[in-house]
């Protein structure tokens, strides 16, 4: 098993920047490609950015790309997720999931182990 605490969300303005964080538990980190995923109500659950075992390789969704970062500590057992320029269409709940393997994963079904989610509002 592995638990995923997030952290870091909340209200911010539209322009502002956030940092979300996911620590992890239970099992080695490092052998786990993480992810940052989102959603609304009503919607699926949306890929926003993913990252393999060493943190080398990332991917991002093209909403967020060139405004959001994606990094990880293996030595913290955490992952983070940057959000800069923010707007009102970033608000949503952000779920950190965890997948065993050493590709990247881009879809919510893939993954193994998911936190319970920190909402993030931007307003305009």
């Amino acid at each position: 098993q592995v638990q995923l605490v997030e952290s870091g969300g909340g209200l911010v303005q539209a322009g502002g920047s956030q940092r979300l964080s996911c620590a992890a538990s239970g099992r080695t980190f490092s052998n786990y490609a993480m992810g940052w995923f989102r959603q609304v109500p009503g919607k699926d659950r949306d890929l926003v950015a993913v990252i393999n075992l060493s943190g080398g390789t990332t991917y991002f969704a093209d909403s967020v790309k060139g405004r959001f970062t994606i990094s990880r500590d293996n030595a913290k057992n955490t992952v983070y997720l940057q959000m800069n320029n923010l707007k009102p269409e970033d608000t949503a709940v952000y779920y950190c999931a965890a997948k065993a393997g050493g590709s990247l994963y881009y879809t919510w079904v893939q993954y193994d182990y998911w936190g319970q989610g920190t909402q993030v509002t931007v307003s305009s």
